[in-house]
């Protein structure tokens, strides 16, 4: 299968119009959601698959994982990867917080800069 074939088929929408039970806006919260939850899970399945095929082969017993203890480098890198991951996760959050203070402060949006330029300009 090629990968535009496979990317038409992933986003293939069902016949019908979409039915909505709660705001659209949540729904689509919702839906990205979802679709993160079904990432994890199959993440989780192919882990759990090579820690079997691993044991299987007696490269790592079934304890081993458990009680691997990372060294400091692994340990730090571990939590930047987790400190950067949040952050692009709740990244919206960080934007409305800033949207708020930059608000109360006077500050314009860039939307509304590039307005203000834009009707400055000659025609």
């Amino acid at each position: 299968m090629s990968i535009a074939l496979a990317l038409a088929e992933s986003s293939r929408k069902p016949a019908g119009k979409r039915p909505y039970f709660l705001d659209p806006e949540v729904e689509r919260v919702l839906a990205i959601t979802m679709a993160v939850v079904q990432e994890l899970a199959v993440a989780r399945e192919r882990i759990d698959t090579l820690e079997r095929v691993l044991a299987a082969k007696d490269l790592v017993s079934p304890g081993e994982l458990e009680g691997f203890v990372p060294n400091a480098q692994a340990v730090a890198e571990r939590g930047l990867w987790t400190q950067e991951y949040l952050t692009r996760v709740l990244r919206i959050v960080q934007q409305e917080g800033e949207a708020c203070v930059a608000a109360a402060q006077g500050d314009l949006y860039s939307e509304e800069v590039s307005q203000e330029l834009t009707a400055g300009s000659p025609a």
